[in-house]
């Protein structure tokens, strides 16, 4: 058996019109959710992150994804956590262009095997480097 998390994950500011719904299993870690919401939101993951776990930015309740060795560490099971449904907690993403990804937990569910990590529900899209583009024009 495994724990099923289902969650919905928005930008900050854009959670009518842009969202993904993942489906994710307990034993994939925090670094792995970062992983599955960069690559639903066709970002480059090459950067430092951290999960606010209170749901607010530069909080002291938070996994950190660092180059050096920093307590509380992402690489931790979701099923370590505690996550219930309804809660909710943010990723912090690239802390120079401070992208915020809200997250809520929709449905936690045992299944009968584990799976990859998936996404079930896609609106909208956005642009990790939106003016890219235009340095080259």
């Amino acid at each position: 058996m495994s724990t099923q998390y289902s969650i919905k994950v928005y930008p900050e500011g854009k959670g009518r019109d842009v969202y993904r719904n993942i489906e994710i299993c307990g034993d994939e870690t925090l670094d792995q959710l970062c992983k599955t919401i960069l690559d639903a939101f066709d970002f480059i993951d090459e950067h430092l992150y951290e999960f606010c776990m209170d749901n607010h930015q530069h909080s002291t309740d938070a996994y950190y994804a660092t180059m050096m060795e920093q307590e509380p560490s992402t690489d931790i099971a979701l099923d370590e956590l505690g996550l219930y449904n309804g809660q909710k907690f943010l990723l912090h993403y690239d802390f120079g262009d401070d992208w915020i990804f809200h997250i809520r937990v929709l449905n936690i569910i045992e299944v009968k095997e584990s799976f990859e990590p998936r996404i079930i529900k896609s609106k909208g899209y956005i642009s990790q480097y939106p003016d890219y583009d235009d340095w080259y024009e």
